[in-house]
């Protein structure tokens, strides 16, 4: 089962993440998200535990938990997203539609 993990503190490591959900069961990853540019958590993670009833024992323990001083969120991580479309260019029209040339409105 892959679990998702938010508002991580800064400090949280994918060996810290290991030791909390060890005693949930066998943890065949852990992972916190780090940020390219800074090298620091994005304050996000994912943890695969082997066991599927065992990862849910986990998200419905600690989802809510505070651990290292905040309360964190835990949930069945959902697939990703394919971004491989190219979607999503912003909010602003760029294109000048199809008003024609300079000055194309004036009367004859």
């Amino acid at each position: 089962m892959n679990i998702y993990i938010s508002n991580l503190s800064y400090g949280v490591d994918d060996a810290d993440l290991n030791t909390l959900f060890a005693e949930y069961g066998e943890v065949t990853s852990a992972k916190v998200i780090m940020d390219r540019e800074t090298g620091r958590s994005r304050g996000f993670g994912f943890v695969e535990i082997a066991d599927e009833a065992m990862g849910q024992k986990a998200i419905d323990e600690l989802n809510g938990a505070e651990y290292d001083g905040k309360v964190i969120t835990v949930n069945v991580a959902k697939p990703r997203e394919d971004r491989s479309n190219g979607g999503g260019r912003g909010g602003y029209n760029r294109g000048g539609g199809s008003r024609g040339g300079y000055n194309s409105n004036r009367r004859y």
